[in-house]
C-alpha cells in the first residue's frame, strides 16, 4: 500500500501557520481543531513542523508557559517527509526509527498532506481486516475432498 491510497481516504485538509504565527494562537488552534500538528509553511514552501512534542519541550523551557515567541523559535525546521509513492511498510519503519509522530507528504516541493501515526495504523488495521475476512471466505469456500475408496 503506498501513501497517496492513504492520502485518498484521509483526505487533503492541511492545517498550516507561518513561522511568524506567535506560540500562543498555534497551541490555541491546535486544541481547538483537536489536531498533534501544524505544517508551518513560509512563501508557499514547507519550513517546519509544529507538533505537540514541541509544545511540550516549550512548555518544560518555560516553567509551565508557552512564552512569547513565534512558532519558528520553537517548530521541527527539519521534518522527515515521505512521497506519495513512499510504500506504508517504510513510512512505518521511517516513523519509528525517527520516533516522528507526523510526516509531511511532500511532490516535490508541493505539500500534498500529513501522515500520522494515527493514520498508518488505521491503515495497517484495515487491511488486516481486509485480508482476514478474505481468508474466512476462501476457507468458507474451501472445496470439499473427495473420499478414496
Amino acid at each position: 500500500m503506498k501513501v497517496s491510497e492513504i492520502l485518498k481516504v484521509k483526505g487533503n485538509i492541511l492545517f498550516t501557520v507561518t513561522p511568524d504565527t506567535p506560540i500562543t494562537e498555534a497551541v490555541v488552534a491546535m486544541a481547538e481543531k483537536d489536531i498533534g500538528s501544524l505544517v508551518v509553511m513560509e512563501f508557499g514552501e514547507l519550513v517546519g513542523m509544529l507538533t505537540f512534542r514541541e509544545v511540550l519541550k516549550t512548555l518544560q523551557e518555560n516553567n509551565g508557559s508557552v512564552g512569547p515567541n513565534t512558532v519558528r523559535k520553537h517548530m521541527d525546521d527539519h521534518p522527515i517527509t515521505v512521497t506519495p509513492d513512499t510504500d506504508l511498510n517504510e513510512v512505518r519503519r521511517i516513523m519509528l526509527e525517527k520516533h516522528a509522530r507526523y510526516v509531511p507528504v511532500m511532490d516535490a516541493k508541493t505539500l500534498l498532506g500529513v501522515m500520522s501515526f494515527y493514520d498508518v495504523a488505521k491503515a495497517v488495521l484495515d487491511a488486516q481486516g481486509f485480508e482476514n475476512k478474505m481468508l474466512k471466505a476462501y476457507i468458507r469456500d474451501w472445496p470439499a475432498e473427495e473420499e478414496n475408496s
